[in-house]
């Protein structure tokens, strides 16, 4: 992948040599941490309800199923390494996660590469 030198966009390899500034660093940090809230309150609602419906001992089992399986995609999804952070942002705003108005602070070439890695 080359970059998109209009755009400012950093290329594929550019990005995990990506300089975070110390105030980048603070709005990626916040943007993070909200979607990851938002991640984990859609889990804390789906949890509730299905353990309202709990009413056989294999029905547990099935609960703990969907919370290992939501930890497992979460703790891959959400990975604040600055080498891949990019591409973090990109999925959660593709997911709907995350606006790009939660990421104003970021360089304009790091907001183009997340948008353009976010495109479907």
């Amino acid at each position: 992948m080359g970059s998109l030198p209009h755009t400012g966009a950093y290329s594929y390899g550019d990005i995990q040599n990506l300089k975070w500034s110390s105030t980048e660093k603070a709005v990626a940090r916040k943007a993070f941490d909200r979607a990851l809230q938002r991640e984990l309150d859609e889990v804390m609602i789906e949890a509730k309800k299905r353990a309202e419906k709990i009413q056989e001992p294999s029905d547990l089992w099935d609960l703990e199923h969907f919370l290992t399986q939501r930890r497992t995609q979460i703790d891959r999804q959400f990975d604040y390494r600055y080498s891949v952070l990019i591409f973090v942002f990109a999925d959660l705003i593709r997911r709907g996660r995350l606006s790009g108005q939660e990421l104003q602070g970021l360089s304009e070439d790091k907001l183009a590469s997340i948008r353009r890695y976010a495109e479907p």
